[in-house]
């Protein structure tokens, strides 16, 4: 079964790989940023800010809009001090997020 209303997260991004815009709906926008945590991070390794804002910049301009929404919603994991990132493991929906609706 496939639902009209979730379309493929490639759907956002244009020809060169580049995403067209970051989304508005929060179910569209989790979908987004699942992919990214998956594609451009690594599970067991600790990213620096400045290699967390390089890997967003590869996909799209407002790289500090996408590290914000992939730490509030739990993709992304950043010590203490701010000085360090690591990717979380995603097993189930992380606390705050919208859930689906059937």
């Amino acid at each position: 079964m496939t639902s009209h209303s979730l379309r493929p997260v490639a759907d956002l991004f244009s020809a060169d790989g580049r995403l067209k815009a970051i989304p508005r709906k929060p179910a569209r926008r989790e979908a987004l940023l699942a992919h990214l945590a998956e594609t451009l991070f690594e599970a067991d390794r600790e990213y620096r800010e400045p290699e967390v804002n390089e890997a967003l910049l590869t996909v799209h301009e407002d790289f500090s809009a996408l590290r914000r929404y992939l730490v509030i919603g739990g993709f992304l994991a950043r010590t203490r001090d701010g000085s360090a990132y690591h990717r979380q493991q995603q097993s189930c929906s992380p606390e705050g997020a919208i859930p689906a609706v059937a």
